[in-house]
């Protein structure tokens, strides 16, 4: 093949500079390959290679401008991506220098968006300017669910895939700047550093596949005061159309409720309490700041809720949702509860009418292994 397209182009091998391959990160038989094969073309003619990252390669084949940080991610299977994120640097299209703003790394794919988002600020500050979004890559089609994104990020649907053609774009600006590489020292970039347990990890209980390592630190809930009310009164007016009022919310801790608030950079995020029954706790209510869903925060703070409530020996939580709120219901159910009954005109509705309050439950498991 490689005899083919230098016949074509009128070239003998003794005409080329240098050997370029697509590094990675991607599956290990393919990197080797693609490696190797560089190698040994390079060693033959006495010439170096140049290594070029899959990731720069698929953002340089996007019309990205310097106002856009380009997101991309890879399908790295097993429900992870492989993601990096680039900014064009050059001032003129004769001079397509990038600024890597992530290295490639291995990441799950229900955590790119929040992981996305939370770092912007800090791209936008490096940058100088307020940065927008650009998503490339296969990815984003791959774990779609997993990776619903604000709309205002834009997808480009022209860099999916490296391309051969962006692979030798680049190696010729890192030609020019000096970056070939005698063959022995090119390698593979990887960033997944294994894809099964061993037989030792196996028999500790390490089944299934290694899995990407959490890239945020999750905000730690804390205790809902009465310096909180104002802000958490503020949000829930927001986010409910019949929302609690502030009694409300200052009944609940008089009662002893369990409350908890949540906080992303000194801001109030969400919110949650809980009334905690002899035998199953009680989610009251539960909210998110718009601005910050599906960011994982919702998980953070029912997880929380169980949490508390294993701790005081609960056999499960207690809930209800309103049967027009789909998302919501979808929500509960990805975090394991089934509906158990049905409570007939619970919630106000529109026009002075009264809708129903599906109940959902989730029981937790005995030491045993099985619901309680």
């Amino acid at each position: 093949m490689a005899d083919e397209l230098l016949a074509e182009s009128g070239l003998a091998p003794s005409a080329l500079h240098a050997v370029a391959f697509g590094q990675g990160p991607g599956g290990f038989t393919g990197l080797r390959v693609a490696c190797g094969v560089a190698q040994g073309m390079a060693l033959g003619l006495g010439i170096p290679v140049l290594p070029i990252v899959s990731h720069q390669a698929v953002a340089a084949q996007s019309a990205a401008t310097q106002a856009e940080a380009v997101v991309v991610a890879l399908d790295a299977r097993m429900n992870e991506v492989y993601l990096a994120v680039y900014r064009r640097s050059g001032s003129s299209p004769d001079d397509p220098s990038w600024e890597t703003l992530q290295a490639p790394m291995l990441i799950a794919a229900s955590e790119v968006v929040p992981w996305t988002a939370h770092h912007l600020p800090g791209w936008s500050a490096r940058a100088g300017q307020p940065l927008e979004l650009l998503l490339a890559g296969d990815a984003w089609d791959a774990y779609a669910a997993d990776m619903a994104h604000p709309a205002q990020w834009r997808r480009t649907v022209e860099a999916l895939r490296p391309e051969a053609a962006s692979v030798a774009r680049l190696a010729r600006l890192g030609w020019l700047r000096g970056e070939a590489l005698a063959p022995e020292l090119a390698a593979p970039l990887y960033v997944r550093d294994k894809v099964a347990f061993t037989t030792a990890e196996r028999m500790r209980g390490e089944g299934g596949n290694p899995k990407a390592q959490p890239s945020l630190a999750a905000p730690l809930p804390q205790p809902l005061t009465q310096a909180d009310l104002d802000e958490v009164v503020a949000l829930e007016a927001h986010v409910q159309s019949f929302p609690w009022t502030r009694r409300n919310f200052s009944d609940a801790l008089e009662a002893g409720y369990g409350a908890w608030t949540l906080r992303r950079d000194g801001k109030l995020a969400g919110f949650c309490i809980v009334m905690f029954a002899p035998d199953v706790a009680h989610l009251l209510v539960i909210a998110v700041a718009r601005h910050l869903h599906r960011q994982g925060l919702g998980g953070v703070l029912l997880e929380w809720c169980e949490r508390q409530a294993r701790e005081r020996g609960l056999e499960g939580l207690l809930l209800e949702v309103r049967p027009s709120n789909a998302s919501a219901i979808s929500f509960y159910k990805r975090h394991g509860y089934l509906q158990i009954g049905l409570r007939r005109g619970y919630y106000p509705a529109e026009k002075g009418g009264r809708e129903d309050a599906i109940v959902m439950q989730k029981r937790f498991d005995t030491p045993g292994g099985t619901p309680a």
